[in-house]
Order: C-alpha cells, then structure tokens, then sequence
C-alpha cells in the first residue's frame, strides 16, 4: 500500500527546502554538501526528498550535465502562509483569533515584538472585509 503524501513540508523536506531557498538551484550533491545535520543523509535519501518534492510540485528539475539540478517553485514566505493555513485549520478551526490568543498567551513578547503586533493588528483593522460568493471571509 502506498504511503498518503504529506501535506506542507515535513522536517526533512523543509530541510531540504532551505538550501534550494539558499542557493536558488542546486544539485543533490550540493545540497547533501550544504545539509549541516550529523550525520549527513545519504546522497540516495536527499535524491529520494527531492523526487517527493517534486511531486508535490515544490521544486522543478532541469539537466545540468550528467546530474539534475532542483530550484524551488514557491519561496519561503509562501510555504510559512501554506504551514500556517495547515496549522489554522487543524489546531484552531480555522480562527486567526484562537491561533493569536493561544500564542500571545503563550509566549512572552519584549517591547518592539508587542509594538510591531499592534502595528499588524491596527493595519489589519484599516483594511475593508472582503467575503467570497459563500459570505466568508477570504484574503
């Protein structure tokens, strides 16, 4: 029976993920070269991380000699905002509002942290609510 693919990024995979963010396009070996975890996966295990990253359509191959060099087709931010939407809908029912409560109640934040929170939150609130065809909210 097939493994269910995992949806975002999983430790390995994200591992992977921020050497090609790094480089921009790198080879298996040079990603195995860049990796700085001990002991350093086989060259066969980061071949195999990248073909499932492909699948899942984060990176593209091209030629480049006798080897294949991958280039990532989503930048990091977008993965952030694809993991938080993954955690949001799993963890928190799809609230922003528990997803804030739980962490600000959590984590204690200095002074620059809490301004900059209140500088997102009151820029949020400027922003007009826009409701897709459903009456919900989207972004």
């Amino acid at each position: 029976m097939a493994r269910r693919q995992t949806p975002g990024l999983t430790d390995a995979e994200l591992r992977v993920m921020r050497v090609l963010w790094q480089r921009r396009r790198a080879t298996v070996g040079e990603v195995v070269d860049q990796l700085t975890e001990t002991p350093k996966p086989a060259y066969n295990t980061v071949l195999t991380i990248v073909g499932i990253l492909q699948r899942k359509g984060y990176v593209t191959r091209e030629k480049e000699g006798r080897a294949h060099a991958y280039q990532p087709t989503i930048d990091q931010s977008e993965a952030r905002r694809t993991a938080l939407s993954l955690v949001l809908k799993r963890f928190f029912d799809n609230s922003p509002r528990e997803l804030v409560l739980d962490l600000l109640g959590h984590e204690r934040l200095d002074a620059d942290e809490l301004r900059r929170v209140r500088e997102i939150i009151a820029g949020v609130a400027e922003q007009p609510v826009k409701l897709d065809s459903g009456g919900r909210r989207r972004r």
